[in-house]
């Protein structure tokens, strides 16, 4: 019998379409059905090393649906698991007329004690659901923003994977290696906790990634792109990275018109026609999207009602040559700003790295830049590279010019100038490993500005880095930082925030609603027994 082996996951939604992700063991039929509402979709596995996935699109539901399904796998059904305790799984459509939940948080460490990494924020959240049903408000959305996994910072379990087929000290030494190794990380962060499961497989799921799902400081900089082509285990490592991440994530987070029209998704399938792997296919193109970032778009965006969401890549999209650096391409950028327009009530832009930091970390940051450019001479060029390498000195702020041209799009839209303004702009990001609002202050704008970090989901930060950022958090500690950004030249931020609430250090989800014109966003901690409580609250407009 043909066995699941990660999912149901479901992905995309719209107010009339659904889209269940699987890998199973062996290529197969896959079909979503359910026989008192007429649904029978179904596709064929495709192959990419050795494993087998596909995609089930189901069209012509209701908007606001909540549609029971099962999962049968050339006529056997495989989901719901005989015996499940869970609520069956349903495909959940949007409605346009609703209020808009968005839950979301990033940087999750799976499998690991609750000693070492405390209570899962993500499965205290699909507790609160599965035990709540409908007395609880449900997300119409979960958006994680990076870090669903960690390639270079394993777990024992992985360790007994990576040692059970390579011998060890095999570089590269403690991390993943390859589009295998990769595999059983999302099995590790998606299968075995039976909750997060149950979870993936009945909410709307999209996500982003960051550093840590390939490698920490990933691309951080030209000098360390060199110095990892340089090592000869990079190759492996970077498509198998790539590679995963474009199946395991990227493709849930297309529409279904898109992956229509998607070259690399129909080159994927074509090569694993009949019995064929596109394993292959898979490399070149993973290559081809690390060393020519314009080649690919990772950043996605949709409209839901009169909310736009656009997540952006801010990883591997980056330009960074000997004579230029940017957060964005060229290209990457024109499609960002064309998508940030006026006349919807909320424009929500999501980064897995904050655009609004704390001001003595932004002011550190855009120093260190121009320090490693060359500002205090060539000499102290190369400190300032190992500065940025080692304190991880690389988010909006270390991007000039990048954190201006966004600066300009967005009070463009708060302002009215592409449209009629929205009720609230927000950055949603995670990364930092503490979560916190910022509003911005200068220049006005008919629209709230704000920042929303919620970070981590389950993975905090010990003490002495918690020390570090608090102090940092401050307004006074921004001052210095500052001053040198100033001697070296680095113009002031064109826009003007402050920290309004936070910082909070717990593992922890947010949830943005959205109804009407108004927004407020609510922070939540599991607490000991693993269920979840408020940690903070804020109001964006209303």
């Amino acid at each position: 019998m043909t066995a699941l082996v990660l999912g149901p996951h479901l992905r995309h939604v719209s107010h009339r379409t659904a889209t269940i992700w699987v890998e199973t063991d062996r290529p197969c039929e896959v079909r979503v059905v359910n026989a008192e509402r007429g649904l029978d979709s179904g596709a064929r596995t495709f192959t990419a090393h050795g494993h087998h996935y596909a995609l089930i699109e189901i069209d012509g539901l209701e908007p606001g649906a909540r549609v029971p399904y099962e999962v049968v796998v050339d006529g056997e059904t495989v989901w719901p698991e005989s015996g499940s305790e869970f609520p069956p799984s349903q495909l959940r459509t949007l409605d346009p007329d609703g209020d808009l939940r968005i839950s979301f948080g990033s940087c999750r460490r799976s499998p690991g004690t609750v000693e070492r990494f405390g209570h899962d924020a993500l499965t205290a959240f699909a507790r609160r659901l599965r035990d709540g049903g409908d007395s609880v408000a449900w997300p119409d959305i979960l958006l994680m923003v990076g870090d669903q996994v960690y390639a270079d910072e394993l777990s024992d379990a992985m360790r007994e994977f990576i040692r059970s087929r390579r011998a060890p000290g095999a570089p590269p030494d403690d991390e993943a290696a390859d589009f295998e190794d990769y595999t059983h990380l999302y099995k590790l962060a998606w299968h075995d906790d039976p909750e997060v499961r149950w979870l993936l497989s009945t909410v709307p799921t999209f996500t982003i990634f960051d550093d840590h799902d390939i490698r920490d400081d990933w691309n951080t900089s030209f000098t360390w792109r060199q110095e990892m082509w340089a090592q000869p285990w990079w190759k492996a490592r970077i498509t198998g990275g790539i590679g995963s991440y474009w199946i395991y994530q990227h493709l849930g987070n297309m529409s279904p018109r898109d992956r229509a029209s998607d070259p690399v998704f129909k080159a994927v399938r074509d090569a694993s026609d009949g019995t064929g792997d596109a394993g292959a296919v898979l490399d070149e193109f993973a290559e081809r999207a690390d060393k020519e970032p314009a080649s690919t778009r990772w950043s996605y965006a949709h409209d839901w009602g009169a909310t736009r969401l656009i997540v952006v890549d801010s990883r591997c999209s980056r330009l960074l040559t000997a004579e230029r650096r940017g957060m964005l391409d060229d290209d990457e950028f024109r499609w960002l700003d064309e998508q940030c327009q006026g006349g919807m009530d909320h424009l929500l832009i999501a980064s897995s790295l904050p655009y609004l930091l704390p001001m003595a970390i932004h002011h550190a940051e855009s120093w260190n830049e121009a320090m490693a450019g060359g500002a205090w001479g060539t000499g102290m060029a190369g400190l300032g590279e190992k500065v940025r390498q080692a304190a991880d000195l690389e988010h909006w702020a270390a991007f000039e010019r990048s954190f201006r041209q966004v600066a300009a799009g967005v009070v463009a839209v708060g302002r009215g100038e592409r449209g009629p303004a929205p009720a609230s702009i927000s950055f949603l990001s995670g990364d930092i490993h503490y979560s916190y609002l910022a509003r911005v202050t200068r220049p006005g704008t008919e629209s709230k500005v704000s920042q929303i970090v919620c970070s981590p989901l389950r993975n905090p930060l010990i003490g002495k880095f918690r020390l570090a950022n608090r102090v940092a958090y401050s307004r006074a500690a921004g001052w210095p930082f500052r001053a040198l950004a100033k001697m070296s030249k680095v113009p002031a931020p064109p826009i003007r925030w402050r920290m309004t609430d936070g910082p909070w250090f717990d593992n922890a989800i947010a949830t943005v609603r959205l109804s009407g014109r108004d927004c407020d966003v609510r922070w939540e901690s599991p607490r000991d027994g693993g269920t979840l409580g408020e940690m903070g609250r804020a109001t964006i407009t209303g």
